[in-house]
């Protein structure tokens, strides 16, 4: 899984998972818009080495090389602030920390942390199960760990 432009290892990305699916439509038109966002992102007036993309129908991405320039936080405060204009723009919710996305029979689904256990009681999803781990913060990790099996990720701890 990578970046649409190369960005190192080492860069440091934040996820944004939608609390629905997007239409191919609101990919598209998203994706545009965060590729113009990172084209212009910039931190003390440097400019960032920066990329972005919509992964999943689900997923929107922004990562940073830090060897470049690091991202400030009033760079980073600028990323949050173009996210709750596509929240808006969307009808999305892209900061529910306690909505968690998982796979089923290949679809990407999202639930509610309750919810989560509820389907984890019942055998709905089980150890096995693939869940995506929006906690990285580094594209290699994107591409070794991102998509998890339920069992080896930090979800289980609230599974109790």
């Amino acid at each position: 899984m990578t970046m649409t432009t190369s960005l190192p290892k080492t860069s440091r990305i934040w996820i944004y998972q939608t609390n629905r699916p997007l239409t191919d439509l609101e990919t598209k038109e998203i994706s545009q818009k965060v590729a113009a966002f990172t084209d212009q992102w910039t931190s003390h007036s440097q400019q960032l080495k920066a990329n972005g993309n919509v992964y999943h129908n689900r997923f929107i991405v922004f990562g940073v090389d830090q060897s470049v320039a690091g991202a400030s936080g009033c760079s980073i405060d600028g990323s949050v602030r173009f996210a709750q204009e596509l929240e808006k723009e969307y009808n999305l919710d892209l900061f529910d920390r306690m909505c968690f996305a998982y796979e089923i029979d290949g679809e990407i689904k999202t639930a509610h942390k309750e919810e989560f256990q509820y389907l984890y009681k019942k055998g709905m999803i089980n150890e096995d199960t693939i869940v995506y781990n929006n906690l990285i913060t580094t594209l290699e990790e994107m591409e070794s760990s991102w998509r998890v099996r339920l069992g080896d990720s930090w979800h289980m701890n609230l599974l109790d």
